[in-house]
């Protein structure tokens, strides 16, 4: 039986089915339409910087970053504004600026923009980057982009372990790269250079593209040095032996030197002077002071700690080999379980010793733990 409504009953459902209908059409009028909506302030001003002070943003400055703390809000290179300054001061013609052309008063503006066209040109070589430069963000000023390797350099560091065949510590003396940096460079080499000779394709143009947007240190095909170095290749490492708190009487007669220090952390800890990556740096510089003007003295020297070096690889390789060949092996269709022979008095008297079973994986400092007595009771 199909339902009833009363005559009011449906006169009421009716208005408020028009009444929702109508509320619908008051609060989205342009809820169906195909027509464009109009422009925004806010979208105004963003394409007017964009075809404004943002056209410097287009294309790469050629062998210089782009990035906007470099220029002001009128779109002017900063550091090319300071050398035209410079150069008016002085009353000399400035290369890199000389031939600009714009407005007849010489504004900065357009300046800026000469600048811009000859960098994109590659017709003017541009100031070098100053410490403001070389901040991406604004609002960080506290980054720093720092250079990368160029594709030159890189080849050289290539080339001398390959070709050359001397070792990583005397190529990272020499171009002033750090051995990690060094070390990695030789193995992705290597790798694009197995990857060509495989046929293989390279994401070339990517890191083109990337290199054009960071600071490089540049080197000069057929120099022995780079102009600048890289990085600082002496820094001390942290020993995790020196991050524990330490209280370490000394006697007013006693000589505290490097070596005592490293003595007062653990016994088999080298002094500062000696875990240097560098080490024979500051031989070689003892050396050259104590022999002005002797080159030979210097380079007998060199000689010796290259020989040196080439002796401890040796040995480390044989010890290498030893332990390899003292393992027992099983292998599995997944896995291979190495065995070797252990005793327990390897781990020392407080089980703390290096050769003890799960070394590897550290063992915490007892020097923050409570009921520790961390207060020296007696004097060596």
């Amino acid at each position: 039986m199909a339902p009833r409504f009363l005559r009011s009953d449906l006169q009421t459902l009716l208005e408020s089915t028009t009444l929702c209908s109508r509320c619908i059409r008051q609060a989205h009028p342009r809820f169906f339409s195909t027509s464009p909506r109009p422009s925004t302030r806010l979208r105004q001003s963003m394409f007017r910087w964009l075809n404004g002070p943002g056209a410097a943003f287009r294309d790469p400055l050629p062998g210089s970053t782009n990035y906007l703390n470099a220029y002001d809000p009128q779109g002017n290179l900063i550091r090319a504004r300071a050398a035209r300054a410079t150069t008016r001061s002085t009353g000399e013609e400035d290369p890199r600026t000389a031939g600009d052309e714009g407005d007849p008063d010489g504004s900065d503006a357009a300046l800026g923009r000469n600048h811009l066209e000859q960098n994109i040109a590659g017709t003017k070589p541009i100031p070098k980057e100053m410490a403001d430069d070389l901040m991406p963000f604004p609002l960080n000023r506290q980054f720093r982009s720092q250079p990368v390797l160029s594709e030159e350099l890189r080849d050289e560091i290539y080339r001398r372990i390959n070709q050359e065949k001397k070792s990583v510590r005397t190529v990272s003396a020499e171009l002033g790269v750090e051995m990690q940096r060094v070390g990695a460079v030789f193995r992705l080499k290597t790798i694009e250079n197995q990857w060509i000779e495989a046929g293989k394709p390279l994401a070339a143009p990517y890191a083109r593209a990337v290199g054009a947007m960071l600071p490089k240190t540049p080197f000069v095909p057929g120099t022995r040095t780079p102009p600048l170095p890289h990085e600082s290749i002496n820094d001390l490492p942290v020993h995790s032996a020196t991050t524990r708190q330490l209280f370490h009487p000394v006697a007013e007669s006693m000589h505290f030197n490097r070596e005592s220090a490293a003595r007062a952390f653990s016994r088999d800890l080298l002094p500062a002077d000696k875990r240097i990556p560098h080490p024979e740096l500051v031989d070689l510089a003892k050396v050259a002071a104590q022999h002005r003007g002797r080159d030979d003295v210097v380079k007998a020297r060199r000689n010796e700690l290259e020989q040196q070096e080439a002796a401890v690889l040796n040995m480390r390789r044989e010890q290498k080999a030893a332990q390899e060949a003292a393992a027992k092996k099983i292998d599995t269709p997944r896995w291979q379980f190495r065995f070797e022979n252990v005793k327990a008095e390897s781990a020392g008297r407080d089980g703390r010793a290096k050769g003890g079973v799960g070394a590897r994986y550290g063992i915490p400092p007892q020097d923050r733990k409570k009921g520790q007595i961390k207060i020296p009771t007696k004097v060596e």
